[in-house]
């Protein structure tokens, strides 16, 4: 019997002109991810080649003034994109991989990015993370909303009553035939990635195909409990849609919307505002005042002077951009805070949200998350303050450019912290799939039929 099930199935034609279009589909996000990958490679070789000729041709115009050198001479730091990156891009569209900032103040730094077609944004990219969240539920949708419907609609139900065991047993051999193909589907896809991209088989690659297979499973029990219902297949097509729109479209964007006014961030504009007025206003202000706040963050230069009847210094002037960051410190911790508090709160309402689940785990795994970005940017903030305290005695005290080892700046990378956390990965899901097909199987069995 489970042998006739499955010849059946296979041999449709909208089965085999469905499932060629999500394998085609699949293999096209593969493709988009290795050209991410490469242009992120790219943009990482072309800035480590970048910042030595940066550093020389500046070095060669202002060999003599050190203060001056520093203002123009950027420093590059990376956040390197893991491979399995280019399943879930997630953040790493919008929020640049690379640092390059000079000793000034950094918070206008920490923001840019590179430009890109606001069009491209809108649209996002097309990775495998994608496929598996929005396209493969419609393929579980079409191959599951009429297997027990079509039967009876045709009128073999009776038949099927007669020479099975049990009706139910026959449904379920149905729909795990279907579960077979979509996963192996899925697995394809799978291996295509792991040898298209090279991909270590590791804990995280592991950690991406449990979850998608956990997610797919919460589809077909969600079906299951559809089709429980025992009404017409354009009832049952009708709610599974009307479901996934729910969970794919209404929800996800009813949350941020929620989430955006719950935690409203106008330090954004006023951490740009302080961070601005930080600096220019100092051009007004007295210099002994604003060197004192200079020397009060910093006491180990405290024997530097700003020289007496003299317009400018570069220690008063790298005094002013200092005092631009110290003084935005405030609106700029705030930010952030608020922006974890958004990303917490989201995280929490997900649990119960298997669509945005999965995308927020499929980032984390993937290092493309929020927190990972925000990670980076912290990284960042350390590692512009290395950076200025090498170089701020330097300065004031006028050193040479040929004395330093300019050769041994080159493009740093931050850390990664991408950790698996297997409760959190799995038992949202265990507990969803447990209820939808625990639900649906007692609804089965208290029908006389079953």
């Amino acid at each position: 019997m489970y042998s006739l099930i499955i010849k059946q199935f296979i041999r449709s034609r909208s089965v085999i002109t469905t499932l060629a279009l999500i394998l085609i589909m699949g293999f096209v996000s593969i493709l988009i991810g290795r050209q991410f990958l490469a242009k992120e490679e790219r943009n990482i070789a072309e800035v480590t080649r970048q910042q030595q000729e940066h550093i020389e041709r500046n070095v060669q115009y202002h060999e003599n003034d050190m203060g001056l050198l520093l203002y123009y001479v950027r420093f590059a730091f990376i956040n390197k994109p893991d491979k399995l990156s280019a399943l879930s891009i997630g953040q790493r569209d919008i929020n640049s991989s690379l640092q390059s900032v000079t000793i000034r103040t950094l918070e206008a730094q920490k923001y840019d990015t590179d430009l890109s077609n606001p069009a491209n944004l809108l649209s996002g990219n097309l990775d495998l993370g994608f496929v598996i969240i929005y396209l493969f539920p419609l393929v579980i949708v079409a191959f599951t909303f009429n297997v027990l419907s079509e039967e009876d609609e045709s009128g073999t139900w009776r038949i099927v009553a007669v020479q099975s065991r049990s009706m139910l047993g026959f449904l379920l051999q149905k729909i795990s035939t279907r579960a077979l193909v979509v996963y192996g589907v899925l697995l394809g896809l799978m291996l295509c990635a792991v040898l298209t991209l090279s991909l270590s088989i590791n804990k995280s690659l592991l950690a991406f195909v449990i979850l998608s297979m956990l997610y797919l499973a919460f589809w077909f029990s969600l079906s299951l409990l559809v089709i429980s219902f025992q009404r017409s297949s354009s009832f049952n097509a009708l709610v599974l849609l009307s479901i996934w729109v729910v969970l794919a479209i209404l929800v996800p964007a009813t949350v941020n919307s929620y989430v955006a006014n719950r935690y409203p961030v106008p330090e954004s504009l006023s951490t740009l505002i302080r961070q601005r007025d930080g600096y220019h206003q100092k051009w007004d202000e007295p210099r002994d005042s604003t060197i004192a706040k200079f020397k009060k963050h910093y006491p180990q230069f405290s024997h530097y002077h700003h020289p007496e009847g003299a317009d400018f210094s570069w220690l008063w002037y790298y005094t002013m951009q200092q005092m631009g960051d110290d003084e935005s410190r405030n609106e700029s911790s705030a930010m952030r805070e608020k922006i974890m508090q958004r990303e917490m709160l989201s995280r929490k309402l997900a649990m119960v949200i298997p669509t945005m689940h999965t995308q927020l785990l499929f980032n984390d795994i993937a290092g493309t998350s929020l927190g990972n970005h925000l990670d980076f940017l912290d990284q960042t903030t350390a590692f512009h303050e290395k950076i200025r305290l090498h170089f701020y005695p330097k300065i004031f005290e006028n050193a040479s450019a040929k004395n330093e080892d300019w050769n041994s700046f080159q493009p740093e990378y931050a850390v990664q912290h991408n950790t698996v956390s297997w409760t959190n990965l799995m038992m949202p899901m265990f507990l969803l799939i447990g209820l939808l097909t625990a639900f649906a199987l007692l609804r089965f069995r208290t029908r006389m039929q079953f």
